[in-house]
């Protein structure tokens, strides 16, 4: 397997993110999508499924992160394959699994992120989502003073009544909240995708100064202009 940096970083990110990629991110040799189009076809993968398919991999195809913090690290590195149906519509593998977790990490037939196991559960709206949602978590781990871990029932407790949402994580099984001084990251998708309510788990960054809390992005995901 040869490792390079990541040079390209797709457009579409916040400035935090695409920090977050070129500092961290590898590129991983991988396969082109092309090479399997005909197989695919004989077996009825429609071409628009393939063209899907060869525009992610054109766009993320071999990025490698570091571990997320949940799903076990996540995908080990970004790239299309396996294409399926359901009575939604097409999905396909959007890399693979890091270590051997019960479920795989999909995009959905409107592009969703998420995790497939008994059931699925759509983590965020885009993969774009998935890499602000990592780039946001390394950002709130440097910086906060204290970080706190609820499992389960306990999740309940968070009250987010002077919190707003996130907005450039895309959140929709897992979101971010950001308060006057903490930060918060919900995470349900193993609950949902593994009907497993004591899987959820949140994330409390707390002791956040402005930078730490935004990382120059405001609350709707639009970059700050620095005077």
């Amino acid at each position: 397997m040869n490792l390079n940096l990541f040079n390209d970083v797709p457009d579409g990110l916040t400035r935090r993110a695409r920090s977050f990629v070129s500092a961290h991110g590898i590129k991983v040799d991988v396969r082109p999508v092309e090479g399997h189009r005909q197989w695919w076809l004989e077996r009825d993968v429609p071409a628009a499924v393939i063209d899907r398919m060869a525009a992610y991999q054109e766009r993320w195809g071999g990025l490698l992160l570091p571990p997320a913090s949940q799903y076990d690290g996540g995908p080990k590195y970004l790239d299309p394959d396996s294409p399926e149906s359901d009575s939604a519509g097409w999905w396909f593998e959007a890399g693979m699994q890091r270590t051997a977790v019960p479920y795989s990490f999909m995009i959905g037939p409107s592009g969703e992120f998420g995790i497939q196991a008994d059931g699925w559960a759509a983590l965020h709206a885009s993969i774009e989502g998935w890499v602000e949602s990592l780039a946001l978590a390394h950002h709130a781990s440097m910086w906060a003073k204290q970080v706190t871990k609820l499992v389960g029932d306990d999740v309940d407790g968070i009250e987010l009544g002077g919190y707003g949402p996130v907005r450039e994580v895309m959140g929709l099984a897992d979101t971010w909240w950001r308060g006057s001084d903490s930060l918060v990251a919900l995470y349900t998708g193993e609950a949902e995708s593994l009907g497993f309510p004591g899987g959820r788990i949140a994330l409390i960054y707390s002791g956040l100064d402005e930078w730490g809390l935004r990382g120059g992005v405001e609350a709707d995901g639009t970059e700050i202009a620095w005077e």
